[in-house]
């Protein structure tokens, strides 16, 4: 009855539109290719791999109706800066935690360097920032060389702090609220560890005007199905265009634009009895690439709600899982960082914020690496009506960067 009355409004709607003749699409430049060179694509296919199992993890970890929301790109940028003070076997694992033990450090460097670059500006229509600092405790000797490679790939800013003062977390929080715009103001909490000597940090802010905006006058109040099958009202913005489909057995998939066009959120709504961890279940390089480069244009009706919510999550469990374990053990080998040894990743912290309205979207992710010591359906158009929990994801189409990937579990305007 619900999913009946949410499609019934959508279809008059739709008439609505045809009757006004308003579905028209705007003219627009063409999306800036961003072509990698080999080298380049197997960075990118393991950022994207190293993504899929991480988010994988972190919906196992959290209860079905939780919202959730994480920026791969955020999380590999900060533990490559990581990765650069790792030696023996230290290094091999964090490497193959990140899904690129088959690729040299050079390699992965050079790459993230062009690809910061590339993202940044290849769509002037869409605002993409990305920032990386390092902190150290005033006193504390860092490897010149450990420094030197992180300013020179990922720009990095370095500075030195006087832990044991308080304004020192406030002075990495305001670079991060800076950062994001202040959509995310707060990721060190007072008073710092006395153990602690470090903090490597990548901040990522993305804010993208849909390419066909959503009309504001025919966002309705309609019911969102939640995981454990009640239902919440909630404001549905409706949109009747011609854009990338895709489906197979297990879900719905379509492809809204933002800007120009290089980047998208893909939405992927399950079918009847699927779930969406099931779907995230099959998310790898392959499925990823069969289901976008498969996808075709069709007349979609959407129907998306507007939602806007913050997700934290303390990721060292979830890398260790995927088998950077001993980064976080008193076996760690960062003398990269310092000669001495006796260092090791006391946290990872995560912190995200998106929101999504009839304009477009703005996302803001910040990664902290902490160091220290030891219905019918007519055959021309389809339906895609997102009243229940679905995944979702924003990326970079030329290159297939993704730099978020989320789920909607619960939305809340």
């Amino acid at each position: 009855a619900t999913y009946f009355t949410v499609f019934q409004i959508v279809i008059n709607i739709y008439n609505e539109l045809l009757e006004k003749n308003t579905i028209d699409k705007p003219e627009n430049d063409d999306p800036v290719p961003i072509l990698p060179d080999g080298k380049s694509a197997a960075v990118i296919e393991s950022m994207n791999d190293f993504g899929f199992d991480l988010f994988r993890l972190v919906l196992a970890d959290e209860p079905a109706d939780t919202n959730v929301f994480i920026s791969p790109a955020s999380i590999s940028l900060a533990l490559a800066m990581t990765l650069n003070g790792a030696n023996s076997s230290t290094e091999d694992s964090m490497a193959f935690a990140l899904r690129m033990n088959h690729l040299t450090a050079a390699s992965i460097n050079e790459t993230y360097r062009d690809l910061i670059t590339a993202l940044t500006s290849c769509d002037e229509k869409v605002l993409l920032e990305i920032a990386n600092s390092i902190w150290y405790r005033q006193g504390f000797d860092v490897e010149q060389v450990f420094l030197d490679i992180n300013t020179e790939y990922y720009n990095a800013e370095v500075a030195g702090l006087n832990f044991n003062d308080p304004s020192a977390a406030e002075t990495m929080n305001g670079w991060v609220a800076d950062k994001t715009h202040d959509k995310i103001t707060q990721i060190i909490t007072p008073p710092i560890d006395p153990l602690t000597v470090m903090f490597l940090i990548n901040a990522i802010y993305f804010k993208g005007v849909w390419t066909i905006e959503f009309d504001e006058d025919k966002t309705l109040e309609a019911p969102f199905i939640l995981a454990g099958g009640d239902d919440k009202t909630v404001n549905m913005m409706t949109l009747v265009e011609t854009i990338g489909y895709y489906e197979n057995e297990q879900f719905q998939a379509c492809q809204l634009d933002y800007g120009r066009g290089n980047y998208c959120m893909n939405i992927f709504l399950p079918k009847e009895g699927v779930t969406v961890e099931d779907i995230a279940e099959n998310m790898n390089p392959e499925n990823w690439e069969a289901w976008t480069s498969s996808s075709d244009t069709a007349t979609v009706v959407i129907s998306l709600p507007r939602f806007k919510f913050e997700y934290e999550k303390k990721l060292n469990d979830i890398l260790s899982l995927m088998g950077m374990g001993i980064a976080f053990s008193d076996w760690a080998d960062f003398t990269g960082i310092n000669t001495n040894g006796g260092l090791s990743i006391s946290q990872v912290k995560h912190k995200t914020f998106v929101e999504v309205n009839e304009e477009g979207t703005e996302a803001a992710a910040v990664t902290v690496v902490e160091i220290g010591f030891t219905c019918v359906r007519p055959d021309y158009k389809k339906y895609m009506i997102m009243n229940k929990p679905f995944l979702f994801t924003i990326r970079e189409k030329t290159s297939n960067t993704i730099v978020f990937m989320g789920k909607l579990a619960n939305p809340k305007d």
